[in-house]
């Protein structure tokens, strides 16, 4: 059987999008997503914590000062990642000595999670430098920053 060769130059229709690629939102979102991952990367090397890491240890420390325990499974809702990834993360943070689990004390099925001294040191460097990042990147939308973050909240389905 002879295979045919697609020459996508002239079966592809201008017809078959019903956008041009620049006004694509999911494709812009993406793009800007990827860009702000790669960069956000590089911001967060000198702590040795990868974004989800440092997502998880900002949240503790959030949850810490609003005098609320911080379970596994209110990280993982807080932050919307996955229950099991987020298990994971945290294996890594307490071999890291960043964090403590321990047992909850009225839910035996549940864990607790705090930082460490220097969990505590490294979240608050790296907030600075994550928050100082962010003022940066998203600077150039200053003016609508606040209802551009209305607009994020939206889609994930939280509301303010």
């Amino acid at each position: 059987m002879q295979t045919e060769k697609i020459n996508h130059r002239t079966t592809a229709k201008k017809s078959d999008f019903s956008f041009d690629n620049t006004d694509s939102t999911g494709f812009l979102l993406w793009q800007v997503t990827n860009l702000w991952q790669r960069e956000i990367k590089k911001a967060l090397e000198k702590f040795d914590l990868t974004h989800s890491q440092f997502a998880l240890l900002a949240c503790v420390h959030w949850l810490t000062l609003e005098k609320q325990e911080a379970t596994q499974i209110l990280l993982s809702n807080h932050t919307k990642i996955d229950p099991m990834t987020t298990s994971t993360v945290l294996k890594t943070l307490h071999k890291k000595g960043l964090i403590k689990r321990q047992e909850h004390q009225t839910d035996t099925r549940a864990k607790t999670v705090t930082l460490t001294e220097l969990g505590l040191k490294n979240t608050r460097q790296a907030i600075k430098t994550v928050e100082q990042f962010d003022r940066h990147f998203f600077g150039v939308i200053d003016k609508q920053l606040t209802r551009f973050n209305q607009n994020l909240t939206e889609l994930i389905g939280n509301e303010k």
